[in-house]
């Protein structure tokens, strides 16, 4: 089971770098906008569609959800168009590893305290060592190592998106 979980985990993983790579190419045809609509719509529909042939009329089985929880596509919203915008500024593999430590501090900071119905988990100061770890990977991943002689590609402006 704990195998299982860790194979999806990485597939997961894998995937979100995937899928932030298409999205930025995306975004530079149309905009972070439209980018996030086409994302979340296609999303949504294939969703949807796995979900109708394998729960079936289940699918629609909403009666024991929190209210609160039907934010959560509007979470996926503001994922989407940060992601993208990240990426443009930032480039691919700083902007995932940004976000895979962001997720990493709130999923401890959301565990020990237990918030948004989680089970509380005790803090200890191994996880939080383990996080600033990842930071100072990143850190040496960004600041660390030689430079060539040629310049940076300069990333592109934020567009307006209006």
């Amino acid at each position: 089971m704990i195998f299982t979980g860790i194979l999806l985990a990485l597939l997961a993983g894998a995937l979100v770098s995937l899928q932030t790579v298409f999205n930025s190419k995306v975004n530079e045809k149309t905009g972070s906008w439209s980018t996030t609509t086409m994302v979340l719509f296609t999303g949504f529909l294939a969703s949807f569609l796995i979900s109708l042939l394998v729960e079936g009329k289940n699918t629609f089985s909403f009666q024991h959800m929190q209210p609160w929880y039907w934010i959560s596509g509007a979470i996926g919203v503001g994922v989407v168009f940060c992601l993208v915008q990240g990426m443009k500024l930032l480039g691919p593999t700083f902007a995932i590893s940004i976000v895979l430590t962001s997720q990493l501090s709130f999923a401890l900071l959301f565990d020990s305290m237990g918030w948004l119905g989680l089970e509380k988990i005790p803090f200890s100061w191994n996880q939080l060592l383990g996080v600033l770890v990842i930071v100072g990977g990143i850190v040496l991943f960004k600041f660390g190592g030689s430079r060539s002689n040629t310049a940076e590609k300069p990333r592109r402006a934020l567009r307006s998106d209006s």
